[in-house]
């Protein structure tokens, strides 16, 4: 039996992905919800949001009853602006929060320690202390789902900027003429918009009705939804069409790259969220852009990798940060 356990929660544009975990960052319950967006989605209203906490805060009850030994503390990873100095969600752009305690609510309404980040923070402290930023100083991650979220770490430690939005690296233009972004974003042309699993599910979409003999036409004919995974189970089951699309995806990634690359000189970029799952067929076009794009002395010695936590990365995270602030007992492996 374990002494100690805390709850790490991963909430993403469209999932919520929850664990009870111990010292170790052994996880011992899993969960996924979906989050509940109203029609108008990422731009509801309060109610929207009011939904979204609690479907949060059941899936945490719901966690806690199964934990193996009694849970000690709560970590939350939201893709937002956050307020340090308020612990305050300023804004969220995939998801209808705003203005929102979060930490304080969850912490009343739970009786639970609760500590709260950008979930991609989250996801990027836990590469450096247990996956493929492990041992590195200065890092960059990227959390390719619905939208990009971001995240530094430079000297060892997460940089979060003078008022704690650092790391939007999502939101950086690759594309002054480009599409909107998503959500409540109020730019153009940002890598989010062009290289995020949605913009692939987009792409394919397009593909799908212009090309209606490839798999993808075909699964659309068939009447299935064009989606992210979709593309993915594709392209891994041998169609062209599919592998085409993730590597334009790919291709945009690459560029957005080449400019990370030149501006921070990483030790390694990590790539996680749901889409890695394309694996090389993302990664591998994302690499040769950025090569052929980024100064020489900048990408010389920079690795590309996939997360080794997987999509997990995020709610793992958000438990070692749980176990970290709390001052619960680390594992020795994890220091």
């Amino acid at each position: 039996m374990h002494r100690d356990c805390v709850i790490g929660v991963d909430l993403g544009g469209t999932k919520l992905l929850g664990g009870v975990l111990d010292s170790s960052l052994g996880v011992h319950v899993r969960l996924q919800r979906d989050v509940p967006l109203g029609a108008d989605g990422a731009r509801g209203g309060r109610e929207d949001g009011e939904r979204v906490i609690s479907t949060l805060v059941a899936l945490i009850e719901e966690l806690r009853a199964a934990s193996p030994a009694p849970v000690r503390a709560l970590g939350i990873g939201v893709p937002c602006l956050l307020d340090p100095a308020r612990e305050v969600i300023e804004m969220a752009v995939n998801l209808p929060l705003r203005d929102l305690p979060l930490r304080a609510r969850c912490a009343e309404l739970l009786g639970l320690p609760t500590y709260l980040d950008n979930d991609a923070n989250a996801a990027l402290l836990a590469e450096s202390r247990a996956g493929a930023a492990r041992g590195a100083g200065d890092a960059l991650m990227l959390t390719i789902g619905t939208g990009i979220g971001g995240a530094i770490l430079c000297g060892g430690s997460i940089y979060r900027g003078a008022g704690g939005g650092a790391g939007e690296l999502g939101h950086m233009v690759i594309d002054e003429d480009g599409p909107p972004c998503q959500g409540n974003c109020p730019n153009h042309g940002c890598l989010e918009s062009l290289a995020s699993g949605s913009a692939l599910a987009r792409e394919a979409l397009r593909l799908a009705r212009s090309t209606p003999d490839c798999g993808l036409g075909r699964a659309l004919a068939a009447g299935r939804k064009i989606t992210g995974p979709l593309v993915t189970e594709l392209a891994h089951d041998g169609d062209q069409a599919a592998r085409d699309v993730i590597a334009l995806i790919g291709t945009r990634l690459g560029v957005g790259l080449a400019s990370l690359v030149n501006i921070f000189n990483p030790d390694v970029v990590v790539i996680g969220g749901g889409v890695i799952a394309a694996g090389e067929y993302l990664l591998a076009p994302a690499r040769s852009v950025m090569r052929g794009r980024a100064l020489a002395p900048a990408v010389g010695r920079v690795k590309v990798l996939r997360a080794e936590l997987g999509a997990e990365s995020g709610m793992i995270g958000a438990a070692l940060l749980a176990l970290v602030e709390s001052g619960m007992a680390v594992g020795a492996e994890l220091q």
